[in-house]
C-alpha cells in the first residue's frame, strides 16, 4: 500500500511539483495550501509523513509543526528558503525529523523522504524486556514503543525513541555523539552529526521536564551522554 505525504505549501507551482515528483516515486499525495487547512487534512488522512513550508498565509509554519506535535508523532520535513543554522535549529527543537532548503536538487528531496520513513518504518529492537530506570519512574516499552515517565505516557516520534532506546540499552555507559548518529541514522541521511545534541535536547526536554535537571540522560563534557544505570 502506498505511502500518504501531506504538503503543506502556500504556492500552488511548487506544491505541484513536489506533488509529481513523489507521485513519480509511487506516493500518494495529498495537499493543503495554508496552515489550518494542513492541520484539518493531517487529522483527516493521517498521512505517513509532512513535507512544511514555513511561510504560510493564517497560521505560520512554525506554528504548525508545534500544533502537529501536540497531537501526532508523524515525521516532519520542513522545506523552506531559509538557510541559516539558527532557523534549522529552530525546527529541529520543535519537533521536525529534517529540514531542506530550496531551491533543492529534485534527487535530494527523494532521498530525504525516503530516509526520513525508512527511521520510522524501522522495526523495534528484538528486545522485548521492559526497562523501568529511577525506581519504575521511567518505564520503557520496545516492545510497544511505549514511555512511561512518572506514570505519564510520553509520546516521543520515531527518531526520539530511537535515541532512547540506544542509550537505555548502554545504561551507565558514555556514548559519544557519533555512536548516536551512526545508530540512529546510519549514513543515509545529511543530517549533520551536530544535530544529534538537539534531538537528545528535545528528548530531555519531554523526559525531565524545562527545569534542566538531569534525571535520566546526563551529559559528560567533551565525551557524549551518559544514561543512567539506576
Amino acid at each position: 500500500m502506498p505511502e500518504t505525504i501531506l504538503i503543506i505549501e502556500d504556492d500552488p507551482l511548487q506544491a505541484d511539483v513536489v506533488r509529481l515528483l513523489l507521485e513519480h516515486h509511487g506516493f500518494d499525495m495529498v495537499l493543503a495550501a495554508d496552515g489550518v487547512e494542513g492541520l484539518r487534512k493531517l487529522y483527516e488522512v493521517q498521512p505517513d509523513l509532512v513535507i512544511l513550508d514555513l511561510i504560510l498565509p493564517q497560521m505560520d509554519g512554525w506554528a504548525v509543526c508545534r500544533r502537529i506535535r501536540e497531537m501526532s508523532t508523524v515525521p516532519i520535513i520542513i522545506m523552506t528558503s531559509r538557510r541559516s543554522d539558527e532557523e534549522k535549529v529552530k525546527g529541529l527543537r520543535l519537533g521536525a525529523d529534517d529540514y531542506i532548503v530550496k531551491p533543492y536538487n529534485p534527487q535530494e528531496l527523494i532521498a530525504r523522504v525516503g530516509a526520513v520513513l525508512r527511521r520510522t518504518r524501522l522495526p523495534p529492537p528484538s528486545k522485548n524486556t521492559v526497562m523501568r530506570f529511577g525506581g519504575g519512574d521511567l518505564i520503557i516499552d520496545p516492545a510497544n514503543l511505549a514511555v512511561i515517565v512518572d506514570g505519564t505516557p510520553v509520546e516521543l516520534t520515531p527518531t526520539e525513541h530511537r535515541i532512547l532506546l540506544y542509550l537505555a540499552e548502554h545504561p551507565g555507559q558514555v556514548v559519544s555523539i557519533e555512536d548516536i548518529f551512526t545508530s540512529v541514522w546510519g549514513f543515509d541521511t545529511d543530517v549533520n552529526v551536530n544535530n544529534v545534541k538537539w534531538y537528545v535536547w528535545r528528548l530531555r526536554q519531554k523526559l525531565e521536564g524545562p527545569a534542566g535537571t538531569a534525571r535520566f540522560i546526563f551529559t559528560e563534557r567533551g565525551a557524549g551522554y551518559r544514561f543512567t544505570s539506576v
